[in-house]
């Protein structure tokens, strides 16, 4: 929202207090508050009226800085809070005459008094600042507003603020965070995340709930800006040692992701929106996929599984699916895991709604009336999660599909939220806006993990708020059956990951529409290539010998890459539930320090050693970006060095998909599932061993334990291996290299990748000698 017209005037009826000295200090054991006038006071009159800005430092966890900044401190109104881990967590304060410094581990803000300035700097580095025409209180003709506007340095680039499809780069966008369905086309965003960080090694997280408004370089261009509506403004500047630490500490403070199931990453087919449906179509699809050879691992059904005009009953249609419970048996006899889906809303027609009015489960208005409206369900109410009563009963309809054999929901919608109504427990309709996705998808969240236990939970969600990346997984949301819009979702995917999320997916060749052949094939390599994998759309099926019988093999093919890659990309999986570092990661994430990555997002790294450019051409061709070093296609074998631009042409069974140089990949032995013992014939491809430096990598089992850690160093020629833990028939494939003269522990293979040891059973340190 700007509040200036231009650099020097002020828009009509706009006035703006900011902070220009600080006139007064209080310090306790865990936090400093300054008082600042809008002027500089110069003799005692000038202290007969306000307005006097209150802010307060403080630290809720190691290198992070709390600032809350008040106007008037007298409000009521109850408004939510984001379930912070927080703590009070002890500062450094040191005081002279014309500053305060105060310290939370490695970050500190230096206030400085005469002229009001805060310099944030991380281990003597500075970040940021803001100064005297920076941090204040605004009166509008609309209201009033608290704003903060923090510099931003010359080359300085911003990322995050939730799943956005504009330019991953935020510069020069306005953003409001509220969220909508809008589709992946807009600038309207599902998931809109109070969160940013800038290449420089920082993030900033604004702690409110209801809309905040970002002029990121584009109000002020040498400036971030947000403002929130009200008399207080609270954030928190985040340090961290380079942006893989700043989203440790984001996600410590928010909340870290479940580790989903095993089996969540594998394929996932819907039976798509519109279409007509049974359970003969069911089985016609499931079958298909085994008679094609395709391993499938999750069946959705979505909406139509209920009646029309009736989302939500819970109750299947009869008409379509006059046995249920048996029809889900025999779906998991040929091994299945089952997703419905689901939303928030009670049409008028559904018999819960009835139940839901007399109990007082659904928002209300002002007169008591239910809040109804006719947009997307006739005469729907919407679930009061604010209500413990109304959570219990929603959990009641989906605890008889539980029962019923359904092991997760597609929670769906939960942005469309009025806020002319009133909450069970008094909460501000403005702030619970955003707010309310995160106790929809808490609930249902909950229960699924009261009933499948740690790490076998997971939802498949849209919409979200700061810290529902606790309850993964998320898709991107409505996009076009078209390249451009595959390119906007992945764009989305690398922004919601730049914002604590580590788990995505998204709509395998679009939902709108219906792609071509040439499409689906390049869609179906990048959905496969994501952490969760999902052919979906909306009037028309998306198994693949619809589009033509080469997609049959692309989706077999990259299915079943997926499927042997599980013991890297779980492990990865098992450091983002550790760590906060998304499985999905955006270039400059995991290359911070070459500046050819800041602006990348038509290609991503999956963990921290695969490099995927999907192709966006109907031509098969792909331009995409290489680091420095050897790096390796893991398909085709094909060494290429980096430090350049790519220019390449693929066929529908190939992409980039490059190994980092100096990386281990673990393989596993099994193609046909995502869900199986990952230590049983595990092979570490080794690539590019660079001389003198330390090769690693880790292995995870299917409940999140340490199963191996391995360790491999050349040095002049001789390659020395170290395995700590234990798997069964462990091998090790040093590709691209063919001649090895000696190996002690280990037994010699020649392949067409390359030279295979296989382990003896149960050594832990093994030498070999290159030729």
């Amino acid at each position: 929202m700007k509040f200036t017209d231009g650099y020097w005037l002020k828009k009509k009826g706009v006035n703006i207090y900011n902070a220009a000295e600080v006139y007064d200090v209080k310090r306790d054991d865990n936090s400093v508050t300054v008082y600042c006038p809008p002027v500089k006071i110069m003799h005692r009159g000038q202290t007969l009226g306000g307005p006097l800005l209150t802010i307060r430092f403080s630290s809720p966890r190691e290198n992070i800085i709390r600032v809350q900044a008040y106007h008037f401190t007298g409000g009521t109104q109850k408004e939510p809070q984001f379930e912070l881990n927080a703590e009070a967590f002890p500062i450094d304060i040191a005081e002279c005459d014309d500053e305060i410094t105060i310290s939370s581990g490695k970050l500190c803000a230096k206030i400085y008094k005469k002229d009001f300035n805060i310099k944030y700097i991380y281990d003597g580095r500075l970040l940021t600042s803001t100064g005297n025409r920076q941090l204040g209180y605004i009166t509008a003709p609309d209201g009033v507003y608290m704003r903060e506007q923090l510099a931003l340095d010359i080359g300085e680039v911003v990322y995050g603020l939730g799943e956005r499809f504009t330019p991953f780069v935020k510069n020069g966008q306005v953003v409001d965070i509220w969220n909508e369905d809008g589709g992946t086309a807009s600038e309207q965003a599902y998931k809109n995340i109070p969160f940013y960080m800038t290449n420089k090694g920082y993030g900033v997280f604004v702690n409110d709930t209801g809309r905040v408004s970002y002029e990121i370089a584009s109000e002020v261009v040498s400036r971030v800006q947000f403002s929130v509506s009200g008399e207080k403004l609270d954030y928190m500047l985040i340090g961290g040692d380079d942006l893989k630490g700043v989203l440790e500490n984001y996600t410590a403070l928010t909340g870290r992701p479940a580790l989903p199931p095993a089996w969540s990453f594998g394929l996932w087919l819907s039976t798509s929106f519109t279409t007509d449906y049974d359970e003969k179509t069911v089985n016609s699809f499931i079958d298909g996929m085994t008679q094609r050879g395709i391993p499938l691992s999750v069946f959705h059904f979505d909406c139509f599984w209920m009646k029309e005009y009736e989302w939500c009953n819970f109750e299947w249609d009869e008409r379509q699916f006059p046995d249920p419970a048996g029809m889900l048996a025999r779906l998991k006899e040929k091994g299945l895991k089952i997703c419905v889906w689901i939303n928030p809303y009670i049409a008028q027609k559904s018999p819960l709604f009835e139940e839901g009015k007399q109990n007082g489960y659904l928002l209300k208005r002002q007169n008591g009336d239910v809040w109804q409206w006719d947009m997307w369900q006739p005469g729907m109410g919407l679930v009061d999660f604010t209500n413990p009563a109304a959570c219990e009963w929603y959990c009641s309809k989906l605890q008889k599909l539980m029962d019923m054999g359904v092991d997760c929901f597609k929670t769906d919608f939960g942005e469309r939220i009025p806020t002319d109504v009133v909450y069970f427990d008094g909460s501000d309709p403005i702030k619970m806006h955003n707010y309310y996705t995160y106790l929809y998808n808490k609930t249902v969240f909950e229960l699924i993990k009261k009933n499948k236990g740690e790490n076998n939970a997971l939802v498949f969600a849209r919409s979200a708020t700061a810290g529902s990346q606790k309850f993964p997984v998320h898709w991107g949301g409505d996009c076009d059956s078209e390249y451009y819009s595959m390119a906007e979702s992945l764009r989305g995917g690398l922004s919601l990951a730049m914002s604590g999320f580590g788990f995505w997916s998204h709509d395998i060749s679009g939902f709108e529409s219906t792609a071509t052949p040439d499409l689906y094939k390049r869609w179906a390599a990048f959905g496969l290539l994501s952490t969760h994998s999902r052919l979906h759309g909306s009037g028309s099926y998306r198994v693949p010998w619809l589009f033509d019988e080469e997609a049959v093999e692309v989706v077999r093919h990259f299915t079943e890459l997926k499927c042997s890659l599980m013991p890297y990309l779980y492990s990865m999986a098992c450091i983002t539930a550790q760590r906060g570092i998304p499985s999905m990661r955006s270039m400059v994430l995991e290359f911070p320090e070459d500046a050819n990555c800041a602006w990348l997002d038509r290609q991503y790294m999956l963990g921290d050693s695969l490099l995927i450019a999907p192709i966006f051409r109907d031509d098969s061709t792909v331009d995409y970006y290489l680091p420095d070093g050897y790096w390796t296609n893991f398909i085709s074998n094909k060494v290429v060095e980096g430090g350049r631009w790519q220019h390449e042409k693929h066929n529908y069974l190939s992409l980039p998909l490059m190994v980092r140089p100096n990386s281990i990949i673990p393989v596993g032995s099994n193609n046909q599932t995502t869900d199986y013992a990952y230590g049983d014939g595990l092979t570490l491809h080794v690539f590019e061993l660079e001389d003198g430096k330390v090769a690693q990598t880790t292995v995870y089992d299917r409940n999140g334990s340490l199963i191996l850690k391995a360790t491999v160093l050349k040095d002049d020629g001789t390659v020395y291996m170290h395995f700590n833990g234990k798997v069964n028939g462990l091998s090790v494939l040093l590709r691209n290299v063919f001649t090895v003269t000696q190996a002690d522990g280990a037994k010699i293979k020649a392949t067409a990748l390359g030279t295979e040891l296989l382990i003896d059973d149960g050594l832990e340190d093994v030498t070999c000698v290159l030729g």
